[in-house]
């Protein structure tokens, strides 16, 4: 699991309070990099099938409405660039047979789950074809905050390594060392 994808489940998990089930592996070379579930009372379940591309690189760190090429996928100088177009994860995360398939096996069929695209932002268009592909988009950045926000004033011991970093962390940037 990557660092991205652990900082995601620990804010599921943390933060929501949802359970989580991360790195589900798919027939073929497909895996799913997070399911989480909300049973909060009075809801009944929501289901999420979450996917994480985070990218910092500055060329190809926000999500496109770029046209989705599986031919240029196998083309190692344009992986990058075919990883954050929307159509990359409607149809290779999402829409692949293997991942549905499995994602059956764990109750999560037609549209009684949300699918969600973590990523460090998003072009204008991206978002509004998101939201007609029924996909939700978050902003890792804010999975961040937020994190760093329950985490504020707390002194609970996190044996999760992702949120002892996170919280020690938000704790040295609140004071001053002694150099």
């Amino acid at each position: 699991m990557e660092t991205t994808e652990k900082i995601v489940e620990a804010y599921c998990r943390h933060v929501m309070g949802w359970l989580t089930i991360p790195n589900v592996k798919c027939r073929g070379q497909y895996e799913v990099d997070l399911l989480a579930v909300d049973v909060s009372a009075g809801e009944g379940v929501r289901r999420y099938h979450i996917e994480c591309g985070v990218s910092i690189s500055g060329s190809h760190s926000r999500l496109t409405t770029e046209q989705f090429s599986p031919e240029l996928l196998k083309q190692r100088l344009e992986q990058s660039r075919q990883r954050r177009t929307l159509g990359y994860f409607i149809r290779r995360k999402f829409g692949r047979k293997e991942v549905l398939n499995k994602l059956r096996e764990y109750g999560f069929k037609g549209n009684n789950y949300t699918r969600v695209i973590v990523t460090w932002g998003w072009e204008e268009d991206a978002l509004k074809e998101a939201k007609r592909a029924g996909v939700e988009l978050w902003d890792f950045r804010d999975v961040l905050r937020a994190i760093a926000d329950a985490c504020q004033g707390r002194k609970t011991y996190f044996a999760d390594d992702t949120l002892r970093t996170i919280q020690l962390f938000q704790r040295s940037e609140r004071t001053k060392s002694n150099r």
